[in-house]
């Protein structure tokens, strides 16, 4: 499979394990219509028993898994496989997320088997230090948040952005940036492209505000804004 080519700025839909089953369909078709409507690049992640009805009933999201596992077709039970996340249509996973967390050694497999299959590697790190050391194994794709802002509503700071989105590269300049802590409103959005980011999204924010769908119009909008200023060079 050929892996995919994020381009910037992208946008994270993660319900984790908020929501299931008709639920996250319905907020995946949306998200859909409004990733056509933009032209976004928009990775969506679902519990890994509804990826290949996320495919199914979109046509433009990038369908993500929440984890992946090292492990090839054989001996092995409960794992998540790579060729089977392939088999759903999914294109890219998460990585090390502070809530499913790896060892160095396990995730150095599941990032070597991504390589393999053409699966989009989204490694996550908390400090600035940790960034800069996993950005040595070259993911696609790295999250920067600190693992006590997650869920709180609280963002990161202007400083944490900055530092982590110049860790990153001065490592693996061609590994983009994710930042996602903490995003709940469009003025978060657009602050994340603005410090340097490449991408940014969110989980509780969307999915536990009063009216999701009205939070992603909102937020849709800062980021088309944001695309708007990169492009005539006032954010860089």
């Amino acid at each position: 499979m050929e892996k995919i080519t994020l381009r910037r700025p992208f946008f994270v839909v993660n319900p984790k394990s908020y929501l299931y089953g008709d639920d996250v369909l319905k907020l995946a078709q949306y998200v859909d219509e409004l990733a056509k409507k933009y032209d976004f690049d928009v990775l969506f992640t679902a519990q890994h028993i509804d990826l290949a009805a996320v495919k199914a009933s979109t046509s433009k999201l990038i369908v993500t898994a929440q984890h992946m596992d090292g492990h090839k077709a054989g001996a092995g039970m409960g794992h998540i496989l790579g060729d089977a996340l392939v088999s759903a249509g999914v294109k890219a996973t998460f990585l090390n997320h502070a809530e499913h967390s790896m060892t160095i050694s396990d995730l150095t497999k599941a990032m070597k088997r991504c390589k393999e299959l053409g699966i989009c590697s989204i490694v996550c790190a908390d400090s600035v230090e940790e960034a800069k050391a996993l950005a040595k194994l070259e993911p696609d794709v790295m999250v920067c948040e600190p693992t006590s802002l997650i869920g709180t509503g609280k963002v990161s700071s202007a400083d944490y952005m900055k530092a982590t989105n110049e860790a990153v590269k001065s490592v693996c300049p061609h590994t983009m940036v994710l930042q996602a802590a903490g995003i709940s409103t469009s003025e978060n959005v657009y602050d994340a492209i603005a410090s340097g980011a490449d991408g940014t999204g969110g989980t509780s924010g969307i999915v536990c505000a009063k009216y999701p769908f009205k939070t992603l119009d909102e937020m849709f909008e800062a980021l088309d804004k944001a695309r708007t200023n990169l492009k005539e060079g006032k954010i860089k």
